[in-house]
């Protein structure tokens, strides 16, 4: 008999209840609060894209694509890894549409876990990893990045492998940390999955999206790890489309053939329209890449700077469209409750980074703000925060 007074989740999802973003965006709705707290921008991405959406639209592509994605997305996206980094990549068997990186991630862990099996991952990570993970009934192993420079700690990272490694999910550029993975990081990971045979999946969302003249360097480009790695991508961050929902995995045939599998029984498919407008916006020039990351990198100086100036102590990041500070010096114990107080004190969002751990110590007092927002928002925001700098420190 059905107890109507429990849940019926499901035990391995519980922990995985209303998300922190859902709870800080409707305390910036009611206090008026600057939201930098959820990650999307609130400007549109290239005028090119946007109007092939609509022509697609106009044309009638409004019905279900097929199903690995429409051809001239595939073939736009094997264009795109050799042009960027050298990738040979069959568009027909090797290349895989999903509605998002998100799905993509979880339809790679559930194709490629069974119950019990061990994923490797970094935390803080992605919220959607944990209950990827979990949904997989797989088991998580983590290895901690810590404040400030968010260094690989190889003994942990040793630790957290085992003979029960499946896969190891990796996300560089990092949310929410900003960092970029050093070669010499990414060569150690490599290296341990070979040593274990695992596959790695790589989480690569932010890879146009790298600041100083830093250089963010592909998995699948490693001696040995092409026939390993499976990439996931999107259109959403690198062309300021987040709700267009296009993303994509490369690799190996089989392997991708096994993700296509899981992935039809998830969404079959979606974003009809917007994957004809993505294959356009990938064929952009260098200018127009470039010019996005030059945007984001001038947006991250002057939160930063805000930041700064309020007091906070700053992980200045080297990509992605999030910048990690201490609240420690204004006095915080915890991130959650500074977080909590922060909106009506300055009006201003963020995130407790703590959410994103396993080891919540490792982030008690840190707190994600997103600074890919239009200037005059985000010169708001830095008012507001360097005029509540003595109040936040009470």
């Amino acid at each position: 008999m059905v107890d109507g007074s429990r849940s019926p989740l499901v035990a391995r999802m519980h922990g995985f209840g209303t998300t922190i973003f859902a709870e800080m965006s409707a305390l910036a709705a009611e206090t008026g609060a600057i939201n930098l707290g959820q990650g999307f921008p609130d400007t549109d991405g290239p005028r090119e894209m946007l109007e092939a959406a609509k022509a697609a639209i106009d044309a009638g592509r409004n019905q279900y694509p097929p199903g690995p994605g429409v051809p001239e997305l595939l073939e736009a996206v094997a264009t795109h890894q050799d042009r960027f980094y050298g990738l040979r990549v069959d568009s027909r068997s090797e290349v895989l549409v999903t509605v998002g990186a998100t799905e993509a991630i979880a339809a790679t862990v559930l194709a490629l876990c069974e119950p019990g099996d061990e994923v490797v991952t970094f935390e803080p990570y992605y919220d959607s990893y944990a209950a990827t993970i979990a949904l997989a009934g797989a088991v998580r192993r983590t290895s901690v990045l810590r404040f400030h420079d968010f260094a690989v700690d190889e003994a942990s990272l040793r630790a957290a492998f085992s003979d029960r490694t499946r896969l190891v999910l990796l996300n560089t550029p990092h949310n929410p940390t900003g960092k970029v993975f050093t070669r010499a990081e990414l060569e150690l990971i490599c290296s341990l999955a070979r040593e274990h045979d695992t596959w790695v999946v790589t989480d690569e969302v932010y890879e146009h999206l790298v600041f100083d003249g830093l250089e963010h360097i592909p998995v699948a480009t490693l001696p040995g790890m092409a026939e390993r790695t499976l990439t996931i991508s999107s259109a959403g961050k690198t062309f300021s489309a987040t709700g267009w929902k296009v993303g994509w995995v490369t690799g190996p045939a089989e392997a991708v053939a096994a993700v296509r599998t899981v992935k039809q029984f998830l969404t079959y498919v979606g974003s009809g329209p917007f994957q004809p407008a993505v294959a356009v916006a990938l064929g952009l020039g260098d200018d127009v890449y470039a010019g996005l990351a030059r945007s984001l990198q001038a947006k991250r100086d002057l939160l930063v700077a805000g930041l700064q100036s309020a007091g906070l102590e700053v992980a200045v990041p080297s990509g992605t469209y999030f910048v990690i500070a201490d609240a420690a010096p204004l006095g915080a114990t915890d991130g959650l409750g500074f977080c909590r107080r922060l909106p009506s004190i300055a009006g201003v969002v963020g995130v407790p980074v703590s959410v994103f751990h396993d080891d919540v110590e490792a982030a008690r007092t840190l707190v994600r703000f997103a600074f890919c927002k239009r200037d005059e928002v985000l010169q708001e925001a830095v008012a507001r925060l360097s005029r509540a700098g003595a109040e936040l420190n009470r």
